[in-house]
């Protein structure tokens, strides 16, 4: 049984999905890191530092104390987040958050400061760790390494469900191309590029349903000769 699980992928891909449901299947820890960079750029938003100032920006990933636990509310959240003890779960998710947080995450010294703290997490094992560069920096020694994928239109199309149902005002064309920015972004920076780790079993999420997704990688974790 793997100790420690790497879960990455663009976007409405399905990680945090799984990770969630594997975390809770086998009583391990769940730790989504896109939420760290996340909590920069909301922190960023509402202190009024603009995003393209990278120092400032850097020196604020390094100061601020940033908690994920388990969910503290019932309200269909997957874990919470805290900024200085201040739950900031769903204002993570905002539509401001959403369209500045890919250049947030290309500044080398933010995800240095970040990454540092996510391998001091991951190396007490029994954890499913969920990002965009799990298995390649931050936990390159993960026992499975997942990367999920889907087509841009269907990750689109799951993300602007999820923004009706919390009652956001938004269309399909602006997640749309909000995520196309956001791969891009990903895809190209110099720093941890989006990208699976040689050793990945990447798994297409596009026509498979939650729990499809989830019984496929627990027969990978299963199977003796993984």
């Amino acid at each position: 049984m793997p100790s420690t699980i790497a879960i990455d992928g663009p976007s409405a891909s399905g990680k945090s999905t799984l990770g969630g449901l594997l975390a809770e299947h086998l009583g391990y820890i769940y730790f989504d890191t896109g939420v760290m960079y996340r909590a920069v750029t909301w922190e960023a938003i509402r202190r009024g530092i603009p995003i393209e100032d990278e120092p400032a920006l850097t020196r604020l990933a390094q100061e601020i104390v940033i908690n994920v636990t388990r969910p503290t509310a019932a309200d269909g959240r997957q874990y919470s987040v805290f900024i200085n003890g201040e739950d900031v779960t769903w204002d993570l998710r905002r539509d401001e958050v959403d369209k500045a947080v890919s250049p947030v995450s290309a500044y080398p010294g933010v995800r240095a400061a970040l990454t540092q703290q996510q391998r001091r997490i991951g190396q007490g094992g029994h954890i499913v760790m969920v990002g965009r560069d799990i298995g390649t920096v931050v936990l390159p020694e993960a026992e499975l390494k997942l990367y999920l994928t889907a087509s841009l239109e269907e990750r689109a199309r799951r993300r602007y469900l999820e923004k009706l149902q919390r009652g956001e005002q938004v269309t399909y064309e602006e997640v749309l191309e909000t995520l196309r920015r956001r791969d891009e972004i990903d895809s190209s920076r110099a720093v941890a590029p989006l990208r699976p780790a040689d050793d990945a079993i990447i798994i297409d999420t596009e026509n498979l349903g939650v729990q499809e997704v989830f019984q496929c990688v627990l027969e990978i974790i299963h199977d003796p000769e993984h």
